[in-house]
């Protein structure tokens, strides 16, 4: 297995922390009562105003709310430094290839910094989530749950259309 193809992994595993953890921050600061502008994508960032996998549609009290907001607060001061270095690195690779030649040891190098820093980010967002996980009834457990599985069976059907359509 090349060094690259690792980075990769580590890379496609850390936008799927991330696809899991944004949603749920996303999902529990529009319940706070402030008013957000929508946009084509709608009230949430995302098409339909929905997120992914978050805890919308799970009836959380008004103490679970706010106990969810201290955990995002508390670990937002872990992640946001983190992501700020990966955009950085991303901007420089972004910044290197403008130029119109490629410069594969450069962005080799930046992958390879930006690698353990996703990783590091997973981690953090997992821990996150497992935190606000603990927030929930064991009913509303089993409802988020109800709903990933609706989830993926919709996201097989659309492997399963778009293989059909190839």
């Amino acid at each position: 297995m090349s060094k690259l193809s690792r980075i990769q992994k580590v890379a496609i595993a850390a936008f799927m922390a991330i696809a899991v953890a944004v949603p749920v921050a996303i999902a529990q600061s529009a319940d706070s009562g402030v008013k957000k502008e929508r946009s084509h994508f709608g009230e949430h960032g995302r098409r339909g105003g929905r997120g992914m996998m978050g805890f919308q549609g799970l009836d959380l009290t008004d103490a679970q709310k706010a106990q969810m907001k201290r955990i995002r607060e508390n670990h937002s001061q872990t992640l946001r430094p983190i992501m700020e270095q990966i955009r950085a690195k991303r901007h420089e690779i972004r910044q290197a290839s403008q130029s119109g030649a490629f410069n594969e040891a450069l962005v080799t190098q930046k992958l390879t910094e930006i690698a353990p820093l996703e990783a590091k980010l997973q981690g953090e967002q997992l821990r996150l989530h497992q935190e606000m996980l603990s927030v929930l009834t064991p009913d509303q457990k089993a409802k988020l749950e109800q709903a990933r599985e609706q989830l993926r069976s919709k996201w097989a059907e659309r492997r399963a259309n778009k293989q059909k359509v190839k």
